[in-house]
């Protein structure tokens, strides 16, 4: 069974499973589910605890007897199993399966491993552990998700804040959930329970947001174009190169423009993404917002593009951000002003 990690608590209530599997690209819950199964498992008398640590070279028979084996000292253990790369190679995905089939009694088995790409979910050894017992995904928190995240995490120190504060934290924090997380605790420590007013959140709050060149192809298409500026602002601040932001957001722009030829030459919108080879979180964005564009504009802003290209590689005079701005803009859901 597979759950995403804020169903965790609810889970736990219902009662251990003899086995969690713990993965995903935020750390921080990842972390936080690790922490709760194990708390989870010493209230119901589970005091002793192995850990194994999968790393290079690892003897998987290790594995086999820590299942095999019984405790000395305790009736119930916690067996811990962290493979850091996520790769258990085929010796150590035939013990999983191993495992998996033959869950260790009087023990509840924790396995810790980090983000996996679909392959590596539809691997077998991956899909044994998920069969047995529960596969915990600790999923990246979106810009979009973030105030609904921020006020949980409020609420569960008694505090709560209105729209507006939580689109301040939010424009803070993006990007960079463990800083959240303290940002958040830090307002526990300096004011009381209940509502938190802006002024007093908009000079506590550090900005400690990070940003990732990869998104920003879907705040273009997105049309957001403040969010735009903050992340390229960002960006440069943190020293991203130029060609990589060019091609993040041309890439996303040429992918519309695969779409919109489609759609012209008589595809619906699900045939045309199908056939653009489009898929998961991009198909989404690309899906609410295509009909807004034409293809004329996708042609232009490819020439624009091609023109910041010439500028990165010092063929032509101008500021390259600037002109990356200036891209992004076009695609606005208010188009800017002309200069």
């Amino acid at each position: 069974m597979r759950i995403p990690s804020e169903q965790l608590p609810q889970q736990l209530k219902r009662g251990l499973a003899p086995l969690y599997t713990v993965f995903g690209d935020e750390p921080l819950l990842a972390i936080e589910a690790a922490d709760r199964i194990r708390a989870k498992a010493r209230a119901e008398g589970y005091s002793e605890r192995e850990v194994l640590t999968a790393e290079q070279h690892f003897d998987w028979s290790r594995l086999t007897m820590s299942a095999r084996s019984q405790s000395l000292f305790a009736a119930r253990r916690i067996l811990e199993l962290r493979v850091p790369n996520g790769k258990p190679g085929i010796e150590g995905g035939k013990a999983l399966q191993t495992f998996g089939a033959r869950l260790p009694t009087d023990t509840v088995t924790l396995i810790v491993l980090p983000e996996l790409d679909w392959r590596a979910q539809k691997a077998s050894w991956f899909e044994a552990l998920d069969a047995a017992g529960v596969a915990v995904e600790a999923k990246q928190v979106t810009r979009a998700a973030l105030p609904a995240w921020l006020a949980g995490r409020l609420r569960d120190q008694q505090q709560s804040a209105d729209d507006e504060t939580l689109d301040f934290i939010t424009d803070r924090v993006e990007g960079n959930l463990l800083a959240a997380y303290q940002e958040v605790q830090k307002l526990a420590l300096l004011f009381p329970s209940g509502q938190l007013t802006f002024d007093q959140v908009k000079d506590a709050v550090l900005d400690v947001a990070r940003f990732d060149v990869f998104d920003l192809g879907a705040t273009v298409i997105a049309g957001d174009a403040a969010h735009l500026a903050r992340m390229l602002d960002g960006l440069r601040g943190e020293g991203a190169a130029p060609p990589l932001v060019l091609w993040a957001i041309a890439d996303e722009i040429r992918a519309l423009g695969r779409v919109l030829a489609l759609m012209e030459a008589g595809r619906p919108l699900a045939q045309a993404l199908r056939e653009a080879r489009i898929w998961g979180p991009r198909q989404k964005t690309i899906e609410q917002h295509a009909r807004r564009f034409t293809l004329p504009q996708i042609e232009a802003a490819l020439m624009h593009a091609a023109q910041i290209d010439r500028l990165i590689k010092g063929l032509a005079k101008g500021d390259a951000w600037d002109e990356l701005l200036k891209l992004g803009l076009r695609f606005a859901r208010k188009p800017a002003k002309a200069a």
